[in-house]
């Protein structure tokens, strides 16, 4: 080495510190590719290397173990196109009908000038009409009532008022129906209250985003809360649970600069609280259960702490699906932590992704990525499975695949750190939270169900950006759960927002349960209309 000249062209350096530089540029241009595919290639993780390719579809789907189906003959029958068509029309939508008649002048007979009758009609073509939102004033008269005969010989004379039902805000002119609307305009579609704003001042009402803040807000605090802190009592009786946490901006949070994070925290049932089509019939009878159903709930905290879980889940056991952030891992005995196979499975993409199209074949992070596909495969499987019967199966088909995956990790657990090195890194420090969805059949391989849950919160937080106060925020995960929470269990959430702002206020003796998906009083309009196949086609 010491023969070697040093010029400017040629500079000498130790081997290892070579073999750090080589790394470290193989990192680099990992994490390059990997920026340079979120901001440009597809978001989903299913890319080439997943489709059917024409050269080697064969050897990509071929099993030779697997036993070839039993043929069955299926009995001939011919499709109705129009009613396999994906518009429709539900049968109780109004009917708005317009007749073309003949001018009077006109109905004169072109060959005779006799006079021309009708002999018949035929519906040509039904259009679908949509009418934007519109404004009523809804004037409340109340009718006093008195005695004629006490008027007359009484020396008093008894005055009786009308009942009438209590506003939604006292002193204010928002309806329930008003306020439902703001609400579902916000949290469900995703529209700011400034647009709202414009929306309603082009049809020439002038309501003041300040005006619809202060409506939302105390209608969170006052009707929505005492909802929020049933649906916790009742998620909290469960003993499978998600969790999962994003970022929120708030500008004045005490102690804070404007510009920090904050988060959202959202707790959510697992999939043995679906409600399924065949259950939503029952949801709006007398009979239906009190309990069972699915609950949806964010909590807003000012940092990502492991104190804000704890205090959450406090006197709570059961098993707890999260992803890989540590502070899962450092809540009490008794809440068993779930890991996610999504996430390690994410990494194994990821780094796959970085590589160079030639050398993806067999490469490590495709094998990493295959085993995972396997294990999700047999969930697959297995979903329409019991609880016992799945965590049987389970036993027999995924910890074979499991324990080979394991064994397969070990023998690359000292590579560099790579985007490859650091998927295999991960899935071993992860591991022991990732297999123990064995230990239940109840629970899942995966935490996406709360990621799906989490993802209309991420979806709005792009329109509406951030939230002013920390009482704005709480407010925003109070009406977030009870939509997100409606929509779960098949409602309509402007119809449930607008049933609980009519009834809280009207029953105050009711129990706080009889208000929740699953309650007696939730009446059968909130329910979504799901289509049926004898729907009219649209066209």
């Amino acid at each position: 080495m010491n023969d070697i000249p040093k010029t400017e062209e040629n500079v000498v350096i130790p081997r290892a510190e070579y073999e750090l530089m080589k790394s470290q540029i193989q990192y680099l241009m990992e994490q390059l590719k990997l920026t340079k595919h979120r901001q440009f290639g597809a978001s989903s993780e299913k890319s080439e290397y997943d489709q059917i390719n024409l050269f080697n579809e064969a050897e990509v789907y071929a099993e030779p173990l697997a036993a070839e189906p039993a043929l069955i003959e299926v009995e001939k029958h011919y499709r109705n196109t129009r009613l396999e068509a994906k518009d429709r029309l539900p049968e109780d939508l109004p009917v708005e009908t317009v007749e073309h008649r003949l001018a009077d002048a006109e109905q004169d007979c072109p060959a005779c000038d006799g006079s021309l009758h009708v002999m018949g009609k035929e519906v040509v073509r039904r259009d679908l009409k949509l009418i934007p939102a519109k404004a009523v004033i809804v004037e409340h008269v109340r009718y006093t009532y008195a005695c004629r005969s006490c008027e007359k010989n009484a020396t008093s004379v008894p005055i009786v008022k009308a009942p009438m039902p209590e506003p939604v805000i006292k002193g204010s002119f928002a309806a329930p129906e008003s306020v439902a609307h703001l609400m579902t305009q916000k949290f469900v579609m995703g529209v700011p209250l400034y647009r709202q704003e414009q929306e309603w001042k082009r049809q020439g009402i002038m309501l003041n985003r300040q005006t619809m803040s202060n409506w939302l807000l105390r209608c969170a605090e006052e009707w929505l809360e005492p909802v929020y802190d049933a649906l916790k009592k009742n998620l909290l009786s469960r003993q499978v649970l998600h969790c999962d946490e994003t970022t929120l901006q708030v500008l004045r949070e005490p102690g804070k600069r404007a510009q920090s994070k904050s988060y959202m925290w959202l707790y959510r049932t697992s999939g043995d609280a679906d409600v399924n089509k065949y259950e939503r019939q029952f949801m709006c009878s007398s009979t239906r259960p009190r309990s069972g159903f699915p609950i949806v709930l964010l909590e807003y905290q000012p940092n990502r702490k492991a104190e804000h879980p704890k205090n959450f889940l406090d006197g709570w056991s059961g098993y707890l699906h999260t992803d890989g952030y540590a502070v899962y891992h450092q809540l009490p005995e008794n809440i068993v932590v779930v890991g996610c196979l999504a996430h390690a499975r994410r990494r194994f993409d990821a780094a796959l992704k970085a590589l160079a199209p030639k050398d993806r074949n067999n490469s490590g992070p495709l094998i990493g990525k295959r085993y995972c596909d396997q294990l999700f495969a047999i969930e697959r499987d297995l979903a329409q499975l019991s609880a016992d019967e799945r965590h049987q199966k389970r036993q027999e088909l995924a910890r074979p695949v499991l324990d080979d995956f394991f064994a397969w990790l070990n023998s690359y657990k000292n590579l560099t750190k790579n985007a490859f090195g650091k998927a295999v890194s991960y899935t071993l420090d992860q591991w022991k939270y990732l297999e123990r969805y064995l230990l239940d059949g109840r629970l899942e391989i995966s935490n996406n169900r709360a990621e799906r849950s989490i993802k209309p919160f991420v979806i709005d937080r792009k329109n509406f950006l951030f939230a002013v106060t920390p009482a704005g925020a709480n407010a925003s995960a109070v009406i977030f759960s009870i939509c997100e929470t409606a929509k779960e269990n098949g409602l309509n959430p402007y119809e449930y927002l607008a049933f609980l702002f009519r009834a809280l206020p009207n029953k105050p003796d009711r129990p706080i349960d009889d208000f929740l998906p699953g309650g007696v009083l939730v009446p059968e309009y909130c329910l979504y209309q799901t289509p049926k196949n004898d729907l009219q086609p649209l066209g």
